[in-house]
């Protein structure tokens, strides 16, 4: 199987040749890495054209989708579109990776094993893992059986049925959800370990404090549903401070009355795969 992986840069100077050097370095090579410099003030582009002059099956492509300042969720979506417009080869499987995770040697073969294990797997990965006082330990944001957004992969087939990547905050929970609406199976392994250089909202502005409530919305969760994810979370991370702020950027959707991204049948589907989770977590 083919894989093609797009990559968003924005300022990764610090990471970018540890995490080009380990893709370099895998077992099973990718046939095509691009890699998007979203208009980086740093000396990202410079380290990325020096590493991968040797390597025909990578190149850089400028993006202008940070143009309005780094944000999550819409602009590395529309800087990964950008990418994936520049892949040439006929891929089987395409990844969305950032520009800050150092991935084992074998990730990528491991992935082909996983993919090729059954033809119901859609999307497939690993876990992210940040450097603390105690060494790389599991980044507990989210569920070890949710696959986070800085290590996307999903089959051809399946990318196409989820409509691609929705660029909005919340995307990288919306692409799993209707991933499963079109029956296709999400796999973690959980051997796999990826090291996040950067832990999730290092780079975030100070609006980043609503963006549960903003995806929430996208998610077309309804107030309860909200609610209560709101609290499992503010309990999980043990950040109050996030309940209130999460409350009021969902307020502020609802009266943006702007579209939502699922339709019913679709947040109907979503809303029963929550409920199940929150009940099983609190029973």
């Amino acid at each position: 199987m083919k894989i093609a992986i797009v990559i968003p840069i924005h300022n990764e100077a610090a990471h970018i040749e540890q995490v080009l050097s380990a893709l370099i370095g895998q077992t099973t090579q990718a046939a095509e890495v691009v890699l998007v410099n979203d208009q980086s003030t740093d000396n990202s582009l410079e380290i990325i054209e020096d590493k991968i002059k040797q390597y025909p099956h990578f190149k850089c492509i400028s993006s202008n989708a940070s143009a309005n300042g780094h944000f999550p969720g819409p602009k590395v979506i529309q800087a990964f579109y950008q990418g994936l417009i520049a892949i040439q080869s006929d891929y089987d499987i395409i990844c969305k990776f950032d520009g800050d995770i150092l991935l084992p040697p074998n990730y990528l073969e491991r992935l082909v094993e996983l993919f090729q294990s059954n033809e119901s797997v859609g999307m497939a990965g690993g876990l992210l893992y940040i450097k603390n006082k105690n060494g790389w330990t599991y980044e507990t944001i989210a569920s070890k059986h949710h696959l986070r957004g800085p290590i996307k992969s999903y089959r051809k087939a399946c990318f196409k049925d989820i409509d691609g990547l929705k660029p909005v905050l919340g995307w990288d929970t919306i692409d799993v959800l209707m991933a499963r609406y079109h029956s296709w199976t999400v796999v973690i392994d959980q051997k796999l370990k990826v090291k996040h250089l950067k832990p999730t909202g290092t780079a975030y502005d100070g609006n980043s404090r609503y963006n549960l409530g903003f995806a929430l919305y996208n998610m077309r969760t309804g107030w309860l549903l909200a609610f209560l994810s709101i609290s499992k979370l503010t309990v999980v991370r043990r950040q109050p401070n996030l309940f209130f702020n999460a409350l009021w950027g969902y307020y502020k959707s609802c009266k943006s009355g702007k579209a939502h991204v699922l339709t019913k049948e679709e947040s109907r589907f979503m809303k029963k795969l929550r409920w199940k989770k929150l009940l099983n977590h609190f029973i």
